[in-house]
This record gives C-alpha cells, structure tokens and sequence, in this order.
C-alpha cells in the first residue's frame, strides 16, 4: 500500500520524468523541427500499458500515444512477439502508431534486472517525434493530393530500433534510404533513443527508492484519483444530449465534408459519436481513430479541469468512436497525412461546438482551425538534398473575458513557428515577411486574434513546395454575436510573372527569386462590436493590429 504522501512524490517524480525525457529529445535533435519547434510528445506506462505520465507537449498526441502503444503491443501478439530486455522498438505505420507517417514512435520496454532474478517488466516509455521527411511523392512527405497511405512516405511496422541494448543498424539504415535528409533521420532517431533511456531511468530509479509493491499501488492510487476528478468534473454538465458539426475543405472547389458527432454526458461521463461523419476520402484529410481520440480528449480536459494529470484515469469516464470506414476512422490504405493536422483541428472545433452548449458562456470563439502547413524541399545548387516543415500560428478565438492572442499556435499544435535565423542558416531560402494581419480577427466585445503572415523567397536551386490548410472557403466563427475571423490565403510571387492566389491544399514548383506568401486565418469574435471598449480599439490601432 502507498501512503498519500508517498503517492503524490511518485506521481510527480512520473510527470518530470516525462518532461525531463522531452528535454532530452529536444536537446539532442539534429532538425530543427524537434529542435526549435518542438515536435514531438514523450509518455511514460506501466507494465499493463496504461500511461502513467505524459509531458504537456502537443495535444494531437493525447490519445494517439496511449492508443499507438496498445495496438503496436497487440500487433506483436499477432506474430507471436514480444519486447524482451535490451529492446527499443519502433513503429510510425498510422493504422498502428495512431498518427501518420512523419510521426515516428520508439518505445522502450522497461525491465526490472535483478541479480540471480528474471528481468521483470515493470513499464514502457514511448517518445513520438515528427521526422521531417520520410520519402513519398513530395519533400516533406505530406503530399496535398496523395490517394493512398504508400505514397506519403516508408511505412515502418514494428521494428527493433535496438537489441540487447545496440542499435540495430539495419533498421537505422531502412530508415535513412527512405529519407531525402538521412542524417537528420538518424539524428533525430538517436535523440529519441536518449529520451527513452532518461524515462526509464528514471522509473528504475523510483522503484529502487520506494520499492516495487509501493510503486504499484501507487499507480493504481494515481490513476483512480485521476478517474474520480475527471467524473467530478464532468458531473457538472447534468444529462444532456447536444448534436453539432463542422466541415473540412477537400482539394479544390469539390463539396464540403462534414464532421457530425453527438455529445452525450451522464452521471460524471461523456459518450461523443460520430455517427453521420462523412465517409473517407481518396485524398490525405482522414483521420485514424488515434487522433480522433487526441482531439476528443483535449477539449475534454481544456474544458473540465486541465489540473488533472494525464494518466489512463482520464480516459476512463470517456467513450468516443467512428464509424469505421469514416474520415474518422478509416479503412487501411486510406492516406492519413493531414489528418494528424488539419482533421485533427476540426475535431477539435466541433467539441468546441459542443462543450460552447454543454456551458454556454464560458468557451471561446474559434480559432484559426488549421495549423498551416509548409512542406518544402530539393537540391541546392551544388546538389545537396534539403527539406523543411513547419506549422504557422493564426489568430486565437476570443475569449468570454479577453481578446484572442494574434499569430499563435492553437488547441492541437503546441510548437513553435521556426526561428528565422535556424531557417536562412541551414536552408537556401530568405524570410522576406513575419507579421501580424491586421483587422484579421473577428470583431466583438472581445476580438479574435489577428493572423500571421510568413513568407520567403527561394535563392537556389531547385524545390518543391507542399501546402496543406484549412479555413480558406469557411472562416473561423464567433460567438455570442462576434463576427467570424479572416479566412486564410497563400499567394504565389513568381520571379517572373503575375501573382496569383494559390489553393489552400497545392503542390508547386518553386524557382530561384519566387515568393510564397502564408497568411494564416484569424480568430472569432466573441460578443456584439458595439460593446468594445473604444479604449480597446485605440489600442489595437496604436500597436498596427487594426486600420484607421
């Protein structure tokens, strides 16, 4: 039996160990994209595979790390597999890992090794780190129109990324073969091999200190007091049956797909349905269940109670599914590539929608709805492979007490945009724009947040470039009378040429002296206009975020 007291130090000694393998991560990246942006999620679990701990780093991963453990564990069951000691095994295979491809998953068994005693599984740690290229049609692996899962990239089943604690350099290599930046890949392998190993340090640590009995009843004290906060929070939402959507943006001018979920909540749980989805589509905006379950739980815990720690207890007073062959949930080889992303967003936006019934006054307009992505790569001109990712920020929804925040990542994506000095150093590209949009952010007693525009020139070379979005044909909405946000558009510059509007999901190629312009949508208003204070306004005049 653990004692309080004892139970509280181990919890948080479990959530700075899942943060402390995240900074290891982070430090020994060789990409910028985990480096500076910080694109990756770290968790640990226990020896059932429950998460015990997860760090607060993005939350598409919510629910995608806790459900990509337990199916690659069940995948190995189905060969007649199992993870001995000295394993590190590595999967990135969406309709296993719970992402999509760029998305690689090392996990590291956790084994208890006693002198003149059997090695005792005693738990996992498991890092997800978004790889910025891993072959497929487009640098970047994140083709716009790509109609099957193999054309986004390597597909990697389980493998041992270790054995008997060496790296297994056959894996590492099928890796880096797949990859137009192979050094990066590894790099960034071996940095989330160095997570793993701080996460389960770690843990041996703890049960050396308190003992193994204690730190299992430890587990099972934590995931309870999890369970018994998150009921408690939901319990505040009475029985109530509430019904919303939203739509998702195809490749060019086709029909809108819709989102539909019913949000059910009784008695301290909550049931979302997603009967009456729109079925899955031959182009890369299917989400797989894993981050169906991400978008679900996030705004599950942003609305109730963000102060409980993310553990198995969480999920427990929570049923969500789709239907099986849906966008939400679909069929193998469906392509997955912006479904971690864009869908993802939309998931969000309609709990949102949900929770705006379940407690009218207290959840924000919407924000921007997209993480904005730029896919880019190709040869300089002295040969040299290159690729680049990153997600851009737009404008926050207004909140029932405040503005929303301009030019920042929202809800799904917790990275950061790119530092400009890691981009010109390290690419053949200059940052010609990084600003705030003006009058971007829907008006309102509150004001949405003003989107970003991010934009650079190609010098050399050849290069390919990928963009996916949302929110270009439908803008974020405000509430409770808030006007919407500005919708998002990205612009081609040519070297030579006449400007022009480029779709919101497109695949070009750029030339030496082009310019690609993102402009990023804004944010939702939250309130009638007439009820801003007129000092508000001067204010966003003064700072350039509004016209005269």
């Amino acid at each position: 039996m653990s004692d309080p007291i004892t139970t509280e130090v181990i919890k948080s000694s479990l959530i700075y160990a899942s943060e402390e393998m995240g900074i290891a991560v982070r430090n020994a990246a060789y990409s910028p994209n985990i480096k500076e942006r910080l694109d990756h999620s770290c968790a640990i679990f226990d020896r059932f595979g429950r998460l015990i701990a997860q760090a607060e780093h993005i939350p598409v991963h919510l629910g995608s790390l806790p459900w990509g453990l337990r199916e690659t564990l069940r995948a190995l069951e189905r060969r007649g597999r199992e993870m001995d000691p000295g394993d590190m095994w590595v999967v990135n295979d969406p309709y296993i890992s719970g992402t999509h491809l760029n998305d690689i998953t090392v996990i590291r068994p956790i084994f208890l090794r006693g002198e003149g005693a059997p090695p005792s599984l005693v738990g996992y740690a498991a890092s997800k780190a978004h790889h910025t290229d891993v072959g497929g049609s487009v640098p970047g692996s994140m083709s716009a129109d790509a109609s099957e899962l193999m054309a986004e990239g390597l597909v990697i089943p389980p493998m041992r990324l270790m054995i008997g604690d060496r790296v297994n350099e056959e894996t590492v290599e099928l890796i880096r073969a797949n990859s137009r930046t192979p050094e990066a890949r590894s790099g960034d392998l071996k940095a989330q091999i160095a997570g793993n190993v701080t996460g389960e340090r770690r843990v041996l640590e703890t049960i050396e200190r308190y003992g193994l009995a204690i730190f299992c009843a430890a587990i099972e004290r934590i995931l309870d007091e999890s369970e018994r906060r998150m009921r408690a929070a939901l319990r505040v939402f009475g029985d109530r049956d509430v019904w919303v959507e939203d739509v998702l943006e195809p490749p060019g001018d086709g029909p809108l797909l819709h989102l539909r979920a019913r949000v059910r909540t009784r008695d301290g749980t909550i049931d979302v349905d997603f009967e009456g989805t729109d079925a899955q589509v031959p182009f890369p905006i299917n989400a797989v269940l894993g981050v169906t379950l991400s978008g679900v739980h996030y705004v599950i815990r942003a609305a109730t109670d963000p102060t409980i720690p993310m553990n198995e207890g969480c999920f427990r007073p929570v049923e969500a599914r789709a239907p099986l062959g849906s966008l939400l949930n679909p069929r193998r080889p469906a392509p997955v590539a912006g479904g971690n992303v864009e869908t993802a967003q939309r998931i969000c936006d309609v709990m949102l929608r949900a929770f705006a019934q379940l407690a009218p006054g207290k959840m924000p307009a919407l924000s921007n709805g997209t993480m904005s992505n730029v896919m880019c790569g190709g040869e300089t001109s002295d040969g040299t492979a290159w690729a680049f990712y990153e997600t851009n920020g737009g404008g926050m929804g207004a909140r029932p007490n405040a503005d929303g925040i301009d030019g920042i990542h929202t809800h799904m994506t917790n990275t950061l945009n790119t530092p400009i000095e890691a981009m010109e150093r390290y690419l053949p590209i200059r940052m010609t724009r990084y600003e705030f949009a003006p009058d971007t952010g829907g008006d309102g007693e509150f004001r949405g947040g003003n989107a970003l525009v991010r934009s650079f020139e190609l010098l050399a070379g050849s290069a390919r470039l990928s963009l996916l979005a949302e929110r270009h044909r439908v803008a974020p909405s405000g509430t409770h009378g808030g006007g919407d946000g500005a919708r998002g558009k990205h612009t081609l510059r040519p070297v030579a040429g006449t400007e022009e509007t480029l779709p919101a999901k497109t695949t070009i190629d750029l030339r030496p002296g082009d310019e690609i312009i993102v402009q990023t949508p804004g944010g939702g208003g939250y309130g009638g206009p007439a009820d801003r204070d007129p000092a508000a306004r001067e204010r966003d005049r003064l700072n350039g975020l509004a016209g005269e």
